[in-house]
């Protein structure tokens, strides 16, 4: 039994040298994984700090544009109310002219008509004169001459 014991023992011991060592090995494998995920984190932060400083430029970038184009919105604003104005004012003098036009072509026709008023009055009293000498002239025709 004694035997037995030792023997137990000596296979005791044994295991436990041999999964010690197979324990070793594990952790040297585990070593090397845990190089390689911290090699890979730093890669990964360089990877991101690149990254990071990507986004900042084209941030940058994005609020440049962003600053010109609302600049470039306040010009063509600015130029479209000039237009505006430009364009009431063309409008208001145009129909100034036409208004002024009017009202000259209106005092021309009117002083016109005046005119031909008078002329028609002077006409009629011609012909009422006319008339009245026409109705003369054929009474006398008319009348039967006396002999003296």
């Amino acid at each position: 039994m004694t035997k037995l014991i030792q023997m137990i023992f000596v296979l005791a011991v044994g295991l436990v040298v041999v999964l010690g060592a197979g324990c070793q090995e594990q952790e040297l494998p585990s070593e090397k994984k845990i190089r390689l995920v911290a090699a890979e984190n730093i890669q990964l932060k360089k990877e991101l700090e690149q990254s990071d400083k990507e986004v900042e430029s084209l941030k940058k970038q994005h609020d440049k544009e962003i600053k010109q184009l609302k600049e470039d919105l306040t010009k063509c604003q600015k130029q479209k109310e000039a237009l505006e104005k430009q364009l009431q004012q063309n409008i208001k003098e145009q129909l100034d002219d036409v208004l002024t036009a009017v009202v000259n072509k209106n005092a021309e026709v009117r002083e016109e008509n005046e005119t031909l008023k008078s002329e028609i009055e002077q006409l009629k009293a011609k012909v009422k004169q006319l008339e009245k000498e026409l109705e003369e002239r054929t009474e006398m025709k008319v009348r039967p001459r006396e002999e003296p």
